[in-house]
């Protein structure tokens, strides 16, 4: 900027363009980082660098020393070839995935390009990183947040681009913008893009959404294989340590939508079976991969084995009583192929071309192609009766016996605690609840988890801590269960009552992962017990409501976006059917309706009009004037404020000389020399032949000029005089 320029305060229009593209590109990669930072998949480090170069960047710009911190090109490739470098080592050893690696990867890249921006092709890069970040982002979370963060990160690029396209054509053009003496130009253009931008941006979304809901589906999930695994996946394995549970449920994070048919008030209170686990090592429980292919039934839907499975049946064949319910779940991604069901699943339906199931009741997704994100289910939720269960003895199937009776070595303390628990009770079933009845009321529930490894969890958590969560609960029942000789095992799952009134879904966080057992008794199969203290939720009231309303919103989005398949498309439509064929007939209706009003009116008036014809006659003649009156309003008008302004030519010499000048126009049209609009008046004056009418022409347009342009008030008024002239010459060729 030179010294005259600088002492003036006004910056030129090209430098202006170039300080905004470089602000607004530095906006854009720190929406992408903002949106990337907000899916929860960074880790802290990356998280705390990135986040301070983005912060170092924006102190230079807004101190306009941007361009004086730049890293020099022969440590620029260096540092990249270091990097590629350490990319293999972060891939094999400390993320161990391919998309954590190249976030990372590309992470760098925001950080060097932006240090070193010296060419277009760096800023073209830096706005393709920045791109990438949202891309990840995508791949990451299914948060319906990740709506605000790409409407932010659109409009940036909107600017951004609009700024690029602008500092290119301007660096390429032949002729250079003139300075301008007017301080605030640059300002004026910040202004625009202030307005426009916003604009594009709501165009350009509104655009994506239709192509959205009316392209057809494709199959989905390539770039879920990427994302970053959870707990849950650890959690709801065929192998899991004590305190796995525990972990999950320190999140608030919403891990599925349940809605049953029929319930609107969420009246039902049920275990969501994940995993059973049938050996205990006294640290780690475990199940061995006996997994079966499971078959299409004829509806289409994949038929879990019943009553020809000892190990799975919930009911003998001669209990006849039933209660079935059909139910839809949306799960989020959190990382495991295990679908959680009502006990006990009868059927299960979604877009997945092979399940699976195990022995213990659990069933799996072998789709590698389609995660776990939408299914449908019956279950038959009916139990026996207590007194039934108390009858059904202790004749144990031997698979039974030799499976889920197995034992590691047990403190003898917790052999002798389970036969003083259970002195009083006189079969399995009386054992059991007097087992489970004991934890619930003797012992704490806390989330806070060991800090050291014990050598016994269960003798630990009976005898010393006497407080832990649901894993521990659940393992000391089973355990005790085995020793009493009665086979149990451990379930893994969800259990929550928190429903939403508004959606009419069950919500299922990752807090209500929970742990219970599952004791088998010989004609009825297996049957729940949860010694965990209970807790209630039910549904939010006062301020908590508002988390409904959030809930509801998140999940539409979740639904409706991104789940969006062939089916949505086909409920879309039939929708829209419907209610195009509802609107035609109510729009035939209402004009049937309004015709047989009006023809009852034309009678009426008919009617009216015999009777008294000369009142009627006045009355026509009134209307017809008002709509005369009205079809000419706006003529009035431009005649009343034409008179106005002629009358006081100084408030407004702008519109005086405009007026004027149409005027002379229009005149000069009459009389064959028509003024064509692409021309200048200095233009139209120079292309008139006779030169006796150019004078008076000049004239006027010299006048009108100062008039128009510099407002000139006195100029205004010499131009009625001047425009007799040029109408008097005009009629004298």
């Amino acid at each position: 900027m030179s010294e005259a320029v600088a002492q003036s305060g006004v910056i030129p229009l090209q430098q202006a363009i170039d300080y905004y593209f470089e602000l607004a590109l530095y906006l854009l990669v720190l929406a992408g980082f903002g949106t990337l930072a907000g899916t929860g998949g960074l880790d802290l480090p990356s998280v705390a660098l990135v986040g301070a170069a983005m912060a170092v960047r924006g102190y230079l710009l807004a101190k306009r020393r941007h361009r004086q911190v730049v890293i020099s090109e022969r440590w620029t490739t260096p540092l990249s070839i270091i990097y590629f470098v350490f990319f293999a080592a972060d891939y094999f050893v400390f993320s161990h995935s391919f998309l954590p690696a190249t976030v990372h990867l590309a992470l760098f890249g925001v950080v060097v390009r932006m240090f070193s921006l010296r060419r277009e092709r760096d800023y073209v890069m830096l706005a393709i990183l920045a791109f990438l970040m949202v891309l990840a982002s995508a791949v990451l979370t299914v948060d319906s947040t990740f709506l605000f963060s790409f409407a932010a990160f659109m409009l940036m690029a909107v600017a951004t681009f609009i700024l690029m396209e602008m500092r290119r054509s301007g660096r390429a053009a032949s002729i250079q913008a003139r300075h301008t003496s007017d301080p605030f130009e640059h300002r004026n253009l910040a202004f625009s893009l202030l307005a426009i931008s916003p604009a594009l941006m709501l165009l350009i979304l509104g655009g994506a959404a239709l192509v959205f809901f009316l392209l057809p589906r494709m199959s989905a999930g390539y770039l879920g294989a990427y994302s970053f695994g959870t707990d849950f996946s650890s959690g709801f394995s065929d192998r899991v340590q004590l305190g796995e549970i525990g972990q999950i449920q320190q999140s608030n994070a919403v891990v599925m939508h349940i809605q049953i048919d029929g319930d609107t008030i969420g009246r039902y209170d049920l275990h969501w079976r994940g995993v059973s686990l049938a050996d205990f090592d006294g640290h780690t429980w475990s199940n061995p991969r006996e997994q079966f292919v499971l078959q299409r039934g004829s509806d289409d839907n994949f038929v879990l084995p019943r009553l020809n499975n000892a190990d799975v049946r919930s009911y003998p064949t001669d209990f006849a009583h039933e209660n079935v319910i059909h139910y839809r779940v949306l799960m989020e991604p959190i990382g495991t192929n295990v679908f959680f069901l009502a006990p006990w699943a009868r059927s299960v339906t979604g877009e997945y071309r092979e399940l699976a199931a195990d022995p213990g009741g659990a069933v799996y997704d072998f789709d590698s192609g389609h995660a776990i994100t939408r299914y449908e289910a019956d279950s038959n939720i009916a139990k026996p009766a207590p007194a039934d269960l108390r009858t059904a003895g202790e004749d144990y199937p031997w698979p039974i016996r030799t499976k889920y009776l197995r034992l590691p070595r047990v403190d003898p303390q917790v052999t002798q605690l389970a036969a003083r628990i259970t002195n009083a009770a006189e079969n399995p079933f009386d054992r059991a609840t007097a087992v489970e009845n004991y934890l619930r009321t003797h012992y704490g529930y806390t989330l806070q988890l060991p800090r050291t490894e014990v050598r016994d969890p269960i003798a630990n958590f009976l005898f010393e801590r006497r407080q832990g969560h649901c894993e521990y609960f659940a393992s000391s029942m089973a355990v005790m269960l085995r020793t009493l000789g009665i086979p149990s095992r451990v379930v893994n799952g969800f259990r929550t009552d928190e429903f939403n009134d508004l959606t009419g879904n069950y919500v299922v966080r990752a807090k209500d992962a929970h742990a219970w057992v599952e004791a088998y008794f010989p004609g009825y199969g297996w049957q729940t017990f949860d010694p965990t203290p209970a807790g209630a939720s039910g549904i939010p009231q006062g301020w908590g409501r508002v988390g409904l309303y959030v809930d509801a919103m998140a999940s539409f989005w979740r639904d409706w976006i991104v789940s969006y398949d062939t089916t949505h498309q086909y409920i879309l439509g039939q929708t829209a059917i419907s209610g195009t064929r509802n609107l035609w007939e109510n729009a035939r209706a209402w004009a049937r309706e309004k015709y047989g009003a009006m023809l009852h009116w034309a009678q009426h008036s008919q009617e009216r009009i015999g009777n008294s014809p000369a009142r009627w006659i006045v009355y026509g003649a009134v209307i017809a004037a008002a709509l005369i009156l009205l079809g000419n309003l706006g003529r009035i008008i431009r005649w009343l404020q034409e008179k106005w302004l002629q009358a006081h030519p100084e408030r407004s010499p702008q519109q005086v000389a405009a007026m004027w000048y149409g005027r002379m126009a229009r005149a000069l049209a009459r009389r064959g020399v028509p003024k064509p609009a692409a021309e200048t008046p200095t233009e139209f004056v120079r292309k008139i032949e006779d030169a006796r009418l150019r004078g008076p022409v000049a004239r006027f347009t010299e006048v009108y000029e100062s008039a128009r342009f510099g407002n000139s008030s006195d100029d205004a008024q010499k131009l009625p005089e001047l425009y007799d002239e040029v109408e008097l010459a005009a009629k004298g060729r």
